[in-house]
């Protein structure tokens, strides 16, 4: 009782609805196509900026992998530690901790390199907002969402 009341409500609704193998391998697909996201994301920071480089397939797999994870266990932590500042620069704080964790990860990667503070922010926009147009076609569970809006027909009176 004390584990499902702790759960959040989307995941006691999902492993209501398909069991916990079910939800756990839901979850684990939705992790998989954000690291996809980020990794899109990430090449495409490198190519449009100069100061971002990814010298290798691997190096461009890892970068993808840790930036997802540190996006999920890290950066919300980082918010809640400074919402002070980011209340106050209207969140352009945000920014600057984006880029420091696209920066932390190319120190703990060899083959990818951001050169410097500005190349980050600038990493740090263009992946936020990349991510942010991938991420609305995607579900939490790593499916492709899309959304249809029907309008009834109206019905026309010829007199």
């Amino acid at each position: 009782m004390v584990a499902k009341m702790s759960m959040t409500r989307y995941a006691a609704q999902a492993q209501a609805e398909c069991g916990i193998d079910e939800w756990k391998d839901d979850q684990m697909r939705g992790f998989l196509v954000r690291c996809g996201v980020t990794g899109i994301a990430v090449l495409t920071a490198s190519v449009v900026l100069p100061g971002i480089e990814i010298r290798t397939l691997t190096a461009g797999i890892v970068t993808a992998v840790l930036l997802a994870l540190l996006n999920a266990m890290v950066r919300p932590i980082l918010y809640i530690l400074s919402a002070p500042l980011i209340v106050l620069t209207f969140g352009l704080f945000i920014v600057c901790i984006n880029a420091l964790l696209l920066h932390l990860v190319s120190v703990m990667v060899e083959g990818f390199l951001v050169d410097g503070f500005w190349p980050a922010i600038g990493g740090a926009i263009v992946i936020s907002v990349v991510s942010t147009i991938l991420n609305l076609w995607i579900s939490d569970r790593g499916q492709m969402e899309i959304v249809i809006a029907h309008r009834p027909r109206r019905i026309r009176h010829i007199n």
